[in-house]
């Protein structure tokens, strides 16, 4: 956003007197002087005029944030590749911009706003006062937002867009990224987060409009506006109503002795958990109480994110043991990701990965509606969904049980928009996830939602109890049924997008240009597929059949001895991720061959492919 628009009114002679020397930076600093009106982000700007620092200038002033798998996301401060009060008005300007073009009954319709508890004292900046600020952009410009009155999970946003018919809805989140960063993720009017065409039309709306109108800085719009309406109430009341659909044994969860343990992490998740496990019949979970209440700093833990496993669970874990909770749910902080851990026999912990949680998701969807559904209901109709990166578990379900099984893109937005797209055709879609702990259970949102995730496996916990088994003995039920799918995935931290760039290259022109490579160290490679290029040697036409996304980098092997791994940079955290998965048939049962096999995989994987030591990459856990 740094670079377009004219100068606003600036004291010339200030301008001239710092002036960088360089006009196109010269003119960016102009802008934000101009335009910024939070005292906080000013001053991060002047400061750094003054002290010469031309080149974080130019990092902060000159390139403009984008929209990659979870909206527009970054830390606060200063900058247009920030995000900011103005920042925050400038996409929203875009939106509008976009939306007006796009709907005629846009200012009937309305827009919904929602937010989380991130915040940082030193920019002035927060949740609430971007979603006010969201809010107001619209509001003057007439449009109807409904602008919920306190924090919320990230999936009421997109249920409320569905529920209320508004063309489209923001969230203020960065979910489980640091304390530091936040984010702006939006909504269409099918309550699916937007894909391409849409997401680079708003950008260039956005570049169109980037000078605050009038109004735009008013975010006392929202207490005084009559267009501004509060839909927490009916939004929460219909959700949770929604959410007994996918209940099927409220006698069970009424009457069982088992005690669950929930962690909201410091988030937004601890009052709509309870809501939503009273809702199908359970004693409320609890709470641990040091992480219940929201808290922007995460003081409790090192990072805010479930995935992170045992080390971020220590406090649930410890309660859950005093209090005799044998199974642990964690919702992220924005409660659309959930974490699970079940207590063994031997009194140690598992945590399940996301892999496993979705093939117990998997078996759990499908059991209950071939149980429940009518006589002549065809399991040709019924759906699952996983991105490309996760486990082929599905994939193996669906091929026993009869059912179909799609692959999308990373990213939930491109899951919401296909499920969309299948109801549309009167197709029925049980389940979806992506490996990181994202669940869909049932079509009430079509987002990934931590809040039904949690509730479904308590009542899952407990229909396994009734039959003498645990969670953790469960998976090995599936895994014994539909193959083993043991996987693995880690990332290493870059913080250089040119080393990024020179890895993938390199694979691109391994043994010489435009040339794959054939093998990675004792391994042979089958297939290569690059979404990045839309490449696959797979196919009769070499080309992918999942959309080409040139502004990534991903590339999956498919190797000789059934093991697929993927290597693909985040699109919201500076990581290079890996994905590797051993896919067994039923008949090969021994785990620990299966196991040892991938270990040495990714190994050589690793040593090859990344590189670490050459380029500077750090490991995950280091």
């Amino acid at each position: 956003m740094g670079d377009c628009g004219a100068p606003g009114d600036v004291n010339s002679n200030v301008l001239v007197a710092r002036s960088t020397g360089d006009a196109q930076l010269d003119k960016a600093v102009w802008q934000w002087l101009s335009w910024d009106k939070n005292q906080k982000t000013k001053e991060q700007i002047e400061s750094l005029l003054q002290d010469g620092k031309h080149k974080e200038l130019r990092d902060r002033l000159c390139c403009r944030l984008s929209f990659g798998t979870a909206g527009l996301r970054s830390a606060m401060g200063a900058g247009f590749c920030y995000i900011n009060d103005l920042t925050v008005i400038q996409s929203t300007q875009g939106i509008y911009k976009y939306l007006e073009r796009n709907f005629s009954d846009f200012k009937q319709r309305g827009f919904v706003v929602g937010y989380d508890t991130r915040g940082q004292v030193t920019s002035n900046c927060s949740s609430k006062k971007l979603a006010k600020l969201t809010a107001a952009v619209l509001l003057a410009k007439d449009v109807p937002v409904y602008f919920f009155s306190t924090y919320v999970p990230t999936p009421f946003v997109p249920y409320a867009v569905k529920q209320l018919g508004a063309v489209a809805g923001v969230m203020i989140t960065a979910s489980h990224n640091r304390k530091e960063d936040n984010g702006y993720k939006v909504y269409w009017e099918n309550g699916a987060q937007i894909t391409s065409p849409h997401d680079k039309e708003i950008i260039k709306c956005i570049e169109e409009c980037v000078e605050p109108w009038n109004g735009s800085w008013n975010e006392n719009l929202v207490d005084t506006s009559p267009l501004r309406q509060d839909p927490l109430k009916k939004i929460c009341d219909c959700y949770m109503e929604d959410l007994k659909k996918i209940c099927y044994h409220r006698e069970l969860n009424v009457q069982t002795s088992l005690k669950f343990v929930h962690t909201s992490f410091h988030g937004v998740g601890h009052d709509y958990v309870q809501l939503a496990f009273k809702a199908f019949g359970f004693q409320p979970p609890i709470p641990v109480p040091e992480q219940k209440d929201p808290d922007p700093d995460f003081s409790t833990v090192k990072c805010p994110n479930p995935e992170e496993g045992e080390s971020v669970l220590e406090l649930s874990l410890r309660l859950a043991e005093k209090e005799n909770a044998k199974v642990v749910v964690a919702t992220d902080p924005d409660a659309d990701r959930l974490a699970v851990a079940e207590q063994q026999e031997n009194g140690c912990w598992k945590v399940f990965t996301g892999n496993e949680l979705a093939a117990l998701f998997g078996w759990w969807m499908f059991s209950r509606w071939k149980e429940n559904c009518s006589q002549d209901a065809d399991v040709r109709n019924v759906y699952m969904l996983a991105t490309t990166v996760s486990s082929k578990i599905l994939r193996a379900i669906a091929l026993k049980e009869g059912f179909h099984f799609e692959e999308t893109l990373p990213g939930f937005k491109w899951i919401g928009s296909r499920v969309k797209n299948l109801l549309d055709n009167g197709k029925e879609v049980l389940f979806a996830f992506e490996e990181s702990i994202g669940f869909m259970c049932g079509t009430s949102v079509l987002d990934k939602d931590g809040v039904s995730a949690a509730v479904v496996i308590a009542e899952m916990a407990t229909y396994l109890e009734g039959q003498n088994l645990t969670l953790a003995q469960k998976l090995v039920e599936i895994y014994e049924m539909y193959g083993y799918h043991i996987s693995k995935t880690s990332y290493f931290l870059c913080y250089d997008p040119p080393t990024i760039k020179r890895i993938f290259e390199r694979l691109r022109n391994f043994n010489g240009p435009q040339s794959y490579p054939k093998c990675c160290g004792n391994y042979n490679i089958l297939h290569v597929r690059d979404v990045t290029t839309g490449y696959d040697s797979s196919q009769p036409n070499k080309k992918s059949v999942l959309p080409v996304s040139k502004s990534s980098q991903m590339i999956t092997f498919t190797f000789q001895n059934g093991c697929v791994a993927t290597l693909r940079t985040s699109g919201t955290e500076p990581k290079i991720k890996y994905y590797a998965e051993m896919c067994a048939l039923p008949e090969q049962s021994d785990r620990s061959v299966l196991e040892e096999e991938l270990q040495k995989l990714i190994e050589a994987l690793i040593e090859n492919f990344l590189e670490p030591d050459k380029n500077g990459l750090t490991w995950r856990s280091a």
